[in-house]
């Protein structure tokens, strides 16, 4: 079996560097050329199932991305849906991360360590659902190639979850490749971003 991963398309949120967990904000514009190239470089692969968060920006970027695969039915799994924030959603970055160093909470956030934010999830808790959830797609779908679109924690906290430890960032629409085989799953290839197309106008002018 092997998984695409894939992070959605950049959102107005994620332009404006407003936490987004649970909330929502839609695709923008100048985040299309990478989706569609995302698109482009899936569309060669026999996919036989294709899950999303219930989140409509990854709703919207298994969409696009499926336009290739008309034959693939999108089924939502509220478990892959994103970290909450609780009651920091919506609200701009520095907010928190000038109380909580970033890279200290996502690290106790991916490890289970984590009490969670005011309103939102423990850690513990929402590994085991992203745990249960990917368990639950491997159980459905023991052969083939599955794509799953989630959110960038969401993704690695699976990824740390099998055993990567690597830091390769997840940026919007990278794919990230997972081979299961008797059980054992391995990141063979990590937060890859396909190349834009330039249009024969833009590359000259």
């Amino acid at each position: 079996m092997r998984l695409h991963l894939v992070r959605h398309a950049r959102t107005e949120y994620n332009a404006a560097g407003r936490l987004q967990g649970w909330c929502d904000s839609p695709l923008t514009d100048d985040g299309l050329p990478q989706l569609r190239a995302t698109a482009a470089h899936l569309a060669d692969v026999e996919l036989t199932a294709a899950w999303a968060s219930p989140s409509g920006r990854t709703m919207a970027t298994a969409r696009e991305i499926l336009r290739h695969h008309e034959a693939v039915r999108l089924r939502a799994d509220d478990a892959l849906r994103e970290y909450s924030f609780g009651e920091w959603e919506a609200r701009p970055e520095p907010e928190l991360y000038g109380q909580v160093e970033p890279r200290l909470l996502f690290a106790d956030v991916i490890a289970g360590k984590h009490p969670g934010l005011a309103g939102g999830e423990a850690a513990d808790a929402y590994l085991a659902r992203v745990g249960d959830a990917f368990a639950r797609i491997g159980r459905a779908h023991p052969e083939g190639d599955v794509l799953v679109v989630s959110h960038g924690v969401t993704l690695f906290v699976y990824l740390a979850l099998i055993g990567y430890s690597g830091g390769t960032p997840l940026g919007n629409c990278s794919v990230t490749t997972v081979e299961i085989i008797e059980n054992r799953a391995t990141a063979v290839q990590v937060g890859f971003l396909p190349k834009i197309s330039v249009p024969y106008a833009d590359a000259v002018s």
